[in-house]
């Protein structure tokens, strides 16, 4: 089976709905030999506000990270939680918000599939988590939806 044709199957098979949040199109990008760290791209929707505060993976040291022009410098920075504003869209790509994965055990080649583990919480500050098998597409790959 195609590479593509398989990623783009398992990248439908975690589109998940779970605590009113719906995730799709999720994708790691492929890294290169001696590369140490990574990113998870995703589409976000909540049904009900809530926010995104944890992403864990058992291939290495997760975080939630927003890619900003501060002082006409693009800046990557940790967030502690990132909004989903009730019924919104919230994209996860490269140049903005996306999970960044530090310390990676070993290459993410394409065609894996990284385990994801995403925690939200709602305004009462209930917590729920998500678990996601995120196919890895390579860098160069042309994303289509």
């Amino acid at each position: 089976m195609n590479k593509f044709l398989l990623a783009s199957l398992l990248s439908l098979a975690c589109a998940s709905s779970f605590a009113q949040v719906t995730v799709s199109d999720a994708w790691v990008r492929a890294t290169v030999p001696q590369q140490k760290a990574t990113g998870a791209f995703m589409q976000l929707n909540s049904a009900k506000g809530t926010r995104l505060v944890d992403a864990q993976s058992p291939v290495a040291r997760a975080e939630i990270h927003e890619m900003a022009v501060q002082d006409h410098v693009m800046r990557m920075r940790q967030i502690s939680s990132l909004d989903l504003p009730a019924g919104q869209n919230v994209m996860l790509k490269p140049g903005g918000y996306h999970i960044m994965f530090f310390d990676l055990k070993q290459p993410v080649k394409e065609g894996d599939v990284i385990p994801l583990t995403l925690t939200f919480a709602d305004k009462d500050k209930k917590r729920e988590t998500l678990e996601l098998q995120v196919p890895a597409r390579a860098l160069n790959t042309a994303h289509k939806h």
